[in-house]
């Protein structure tokens, strides 16, 4: 299915704009897992198994895995994502943006390799960097605009012909690069004014938004700036909070908690 239509599909079934990050730290396991040779795997994997029901798409972080020379588990973890809930997509967390040759095979990886739904891109070397996977009709393309960090507006606030870096690239990507209608936009919660700006430029283009929970960005006004007139248009990505809820082996269902806990706050700001 077309990551867009899963998507919607998504945010309509399970009534969630919840997007769970996956970002493991095995120091942060729950104790009985910590020695467990496939830690990593059933650590994540129970947490999709108790929270697939509740969102409207999974993310995992490549570098989390890779540090943890556990790109295996990653493979398995996501073909465990598409078997227990095929219609929530999969986005794979990289950032890529290479030119040429590097770029296809950045594609290969996020597409072929790990079968994500959509993959998570910097824009910052030009349209000929994301044109393979523009191409990709079928799947998502999520690119960087105005992120979570702090040091954000070093480069993407610097005005550029009296409008801000971000400005251009969110009008930009929405009026050109999106051909396919299979591009969104990544926007962070700690910045709830210039979302309001991005969704002003770029109609109902979903938004994938991290800095809900641990960075502290603020729910109520991310859904009030952010959302599309049907209440839609978010991905409110949650990975700490959610992931390191339990300690115990009940972790999992401390997990879900924590899931159905943000999945009801968003909920009473987006009618």
């Amino acid at each position: 299915m077309h990551f867009m239509q899963s998507l919607k599909q998504a945010w309509a079934t399970h009534d969630s704009l919840v997007c769970v990050g996956f970002d493991p730290e095995p120091a942060k396991f729950p104790t009985h897992l910590r020695e467990h040779p496939d830690a990593v795997f059933e650590f994540c994997r129970a947490i999709v198994d108790t929270t697939g029901d509740l969102v409207c798409a999974f993310k995992p972080q490549i570098a989390h895995f890779a540090a943890l020379r556990a790109e295996d588990a990653l493979e398995r973890l996501i073909a465990h994502m598409h078997a227990m809930f095929p219609r929530v997509p999969v986005i794979l967390d990289a950032k890529r943006g290479d030119i040429g040759s590097t770029a296809q095979h950045y594609v290969t990886e996020a597409f072929e390799r790990y079968q994500a739904d959509a993959v998570t891109l910097n824009p910052y070397l030009g349209r000929d960097s994301i044109q393979p996977f523009l191409d990709r009709a079928d799947k998502g393309v999520i690119l960087l605009c105005h992120t979570s960090n702090p040091g954000a507006s070093d480069l993407q606030d610097l005005n550029v012909d009296g409008m801000p870096l971000y400005q251009h690239v969110a009008r930009l990507i929405a009026r050109d690069w999106n051909a396919h209608g299979n591009c969104a936009l990544v926007t962070g919660a700690t910045w709830p004014e210039q979302l309001a700006e991005v969704r002003a430029l770029v109609g109902d283009m979903p938004l994938l938004v991290p800095g809900i929970g641990a960075q502290g960005g603020d729910v109520e006004a991310v859904v009030r700036h952010g959302r599309t007139a049907d209440g839609n248009g978010l991905m409110l990505n949650s990975s700490r909070a959610i992931l390191y809820a339990g300690q115990d082996e009940n972790f999992a269902q401390a997990s879900r908690a924590a899931t159905v806990a943000l999945r009801d706050e968003i909920n009473r700001y987006r009618r």
